[in-house]
């Protein structure tokens, strides 16, 4: 039995001679560098492709199968005189016995100098896309093809894949390391002009084998010409693999770098970021948990989930952003943010979110942004990526909208400053001498002509917005519980509401911008209610506004361009108001009245009113716009002892006034009146003629007596008293037709 085992043992061993014996001879004798031609022509023959082999072909045969080829490039047989690769070395082994159990087990594998040059022409073909086909024969014609993609029949990359499948489950690899030393990609597209490059590319690794932690370390210079653009990247971690469940694992990743270019305008980009990534091709999974972001100054973390690979993938994850100075960070990025009222705005911002979205549209809900000093939550998405369709629901404690509005300019103050010296003036003028000419209406123009909407921007907008701010400042406006519901579609901007409360008041307001014109087209329908309108009557320093009360106004206008000064002045269409519980303040014009009635009455007051103010029973007209001017043909407005009729018109362009009022005096109306201050029966129902012309910060300091007028009615009175007299006079003495004749030849 020994001597059976020991002649097995001889014979196994004798074999094992021979077969080392034959590799050796077949390595000594056989030299692959004799059949570069045989080679070359195979390659074209099943793989397509044109290879020149400039080196020297090395190998081994046993106990490692071992290749190392050297200045090797290789091109698609289409295009034989243009190499998409060229290689300066590789090498590689493989042992031979693991094969015969399927386990592939290689020594260290190098790669240097590989350089791939990848093309697509202008009819959107790439100069790899016949690699691994057969050659075809002459008279063969040439498949069909869709531009950019592979040609071969549908059932043949099924079939390939279960056949990868198979192999993948079949085979084990284990590869002490990997070295890619100074790689190289290019990619141009001959359609467009863009260019891509990847170069001085470094890639190493330990022993790949399956369920084990290889590091993986590499590095590359990245670049493109549509923008100019430069990248240096860097990846490091662990990678882990599972053929068989194609299951992929990168853990401890960290990826750094810097960028710069044509975008940056000068400035460069630091980045990073580190996390766990896991790719489940099973499942179509893919994660990257523990993320950690870095921008310049930005700071984030969070976590994200992509789904579904194999159809349309779809995201999810979170987000949270550290506080960080918005205008700082762009302005380090080489993008000036534009000047705002307030240089201090847009300087702190800060949000969390969860994230949602797929290869078309993007979501941050639950969304908790804090900018400035305002704080905000809801959704913001964009529901179609390609078209920018925005879609916003914010609720907001606060925001001062006039902080980030354009400061004024130069031309805007001049004007400004212009107009205020003319208003001055006229206020000079009135308050010197109340028996003074009328003030000259004012010529300054009181609206500013910057352009005030960014039309190329609105003409582009898809957007559905609805937000709700709990204390909104616009023109120093203080807007209590607003609420805005928008939409923009095609140019066409509607504003479906927007309202609030307003110094105890309330307002809504509707309205339409056409920006599709060359002159973009307003509509707008307003309503307030109970505003008190002395808050919109602004005077220099502590002096008394010269109206208080509470107004009401329903306005329905249009207009056109794209500027305050454009607004007014094509302003057209009508509004009505009537103001409730009005005033004027430290004018007691009852009190006055009665004192000039009682003058006239030759009495002295035994109880004179004694308010300080003077309060409105009515005030109420209809406005009728056309372009910048408003006509009130029906004014309404009484006082104590007082009824006004007005008609004129309000000059919105330089904002002054231009009316003529009747004034009927009723004299004293009180419960108890003063004998002294009632009306002669001759002035009952009569109108004293008044015009008011001017600025309209002068409110009633800018009216006169109209002494034409006074002279009109001095004239009749006149006349009245002379009918008087003859009536005494003649009595019936003379027929009714001689008296009225002599009556009308007086009144003439």
């Amino acid at each position: 039995m020994k001597t059976l085992g020991k002649i097995l043992g001889l014979l196994v061993l004798g074999l094992l001679l021979v077969v080392v014996a034959l590799g050796f001879a077949l390595t000594q004798l056989f030299d692959p560098n004799d059949y570069k031609d045989e080679i070359r022509q195979l390659a074209r023959d099943k793989a397509n492709l044109e290879l020149t082999l400039n080196g020297d072909i090395g190998w081994s045969l046993f106990p490692w199968l071992g290749l190392q080829l050297q200045q090797t490039s290789v091109a698609s047989a289409r295009t034989p005189d243009q190499p998409f690769a060229d290689l300066d070395m590789i090498g590689l082994s493989v042992r031979v016995l693991p094969l015969l159990r399927r386990e592939i087990q290689m020594s260290d594998i190098r790669v240097d100098g590989l350089e791939l040059h990848l093309r697509r022409d202008k009819q959107g073909r790439g100069n790899w896309e016949d690699i691994g086909r057969p050659a075809r024969t002459a008279g063969q014609p040439e498949p069909e093809a869709t531009a950019g993609t592979d040609t071969a029949p549908a059932e043949a990359p099924a079939a390939a894949d279960a056949a990868d499948a198979g192999s993948a489950r079949a085979l084990r690899l284990d590869i002490d390391s990997l070295a890619l030393n100074n790689a190289r990609v290019d990619y141009l597209d001959e359609r467009s002009g863009q260019k891509f490059s990847a170069e001085s590319i470094q890639l190493n690794s330990g022993a790949i084998r399956p369920d084990s932690d290889i590091p993986l370390k590499l590095t590359a210079f990245f670049g493109s010409n549509q923008p100019v653009m430069r990248a240096r990247t860097d990846l490091e971690g662990v990678l882990r693999f599972d053929s068989a469940l194609q299951r992929f694992q990168l853990g401890n990743a960290r990826l750094s770098g810097e960028a710069s270019g044509e975008p940056l305008k000068g400035k460069s980009l630091n980045f990073a970021a580190q996390g766990e990534l896991l790719a489940d091709l099973a499942a179509q999974v893919a994660e990257w948990n523990g993320l950690k972001l870095s921008a310049n100054q930005l700071r984030a973390i969070g976590e994200l989930k992509v789904r579904e690979l194999d159809k349309i993938p779809q995201l999810s994850g979170g987000l949270s952003i550290a506080q960080f100075n918005p205008r700082e960070f762009l302005a380090g990025l080489g993008q000036e943010l534009p000047a705002t009222a307030d240089p201090a705005s847009l300087t702190r911002l800060e949000l969390t979110t969860q994230l949602g979205g797929s290869p078309s549209a993007v979501a941050f809900d639950k969304l908790d942004l804090k900018l400035d000093d305002s704080q905000f939550t809801g959704r913001i998405a964009v529901a179609d990526l390609a078209r920018q369709a925005l879609r916003v629901q914010l609720k907001g404690d606060k925001l001062d909208l006039d902080r980030y509005l354009a400061p004024k300019s130069e031309k805007r103050e001049a004007a400004g400053a212009a107009r205020q010296a003319e208003v001055k003036g006229a206020v000079a003028s009135a308050i010197q001498n109340s028996d003074t000419p009328l003030p000259d209406a004012p010529t300054q123009q009181a609206w500013s002509e910057d352009p005030v909407l960014p039309v190329d921007t609105l003409r582009k907008l898809d957007l559905q917005a609805s937000l709700d701010i709990g204390q909104l400042t616009i023109e120093r406006l203080p807007v209590g519980n607003a609420h805005l519901q928008a939409s923009a579609k095609d140019g066409l901007l509607t504003l479906q509401s927007l309202r609030g409360e307003l110094f105890g008041g309330g307002f809504e307001t509707q309205a339409r911008l056409d920006a599709r014109p060359s002159t973009p087209l307003l509509s707008l329908q307003q309503r307030l209610s109970r505003i008190p309108v002395e808050k919109f009557i602004r005077t220099e320093g502590k002096e008394t506004p010269p109206i208080k009360g509470q107004l009401d106004l329903n306005a329905d206008l249009e207009t056109r361009g794209n500027s305050q000064k454009a607004w007014i002045e094509g302003l057209n269409g009508t509004a009505s108001f009537a103001l409730h519980k009005g005033v004027l303040p430290e004018a007691n014009l009852e009190q006055q009245l009665c004192l000039a009635i009682a003058t006239l009455n030759r009495k002295g007051l035994n109880n004179p009113p004694k308010a300080k103010d003077t309060p409105f029973e009515e005030l109420k007209g209809n406005l009728r716009f056309t372009n910048g001017v408003a006509s009130n043909p029906d004014l309404k407005a009484r006082i104590p002892g007082l009824t006004v009729n007005g008609n004129g018109d309000l000059d919105l362009r330089v904002l002054g006034m231009n009316y003529r009022i009747g004034v009927i005096i009723e004299g004293d109306r009180r419960a108890m009146p003063d004998a002294a201050c009632q009306v002669n029966e001759r002035y009952v129902g009569l109108e004293w003629p008044v015009r008011c012309r001017g600025p309209l910060e002068l409110g009633a300091k800018a009216c006169r007596l109209d002494r034409d007028g006074l002279r009109q009615i001095a004239a009749k009175l006149a006349g009245e008293k002379l009918n008087e007299k003859l009536e005494e006079k003649l009595g019936d003495k003379v027929s009714p037709e001689l008296k009225d004749a002599l009556k009308g030849l007086f009144n003439r």
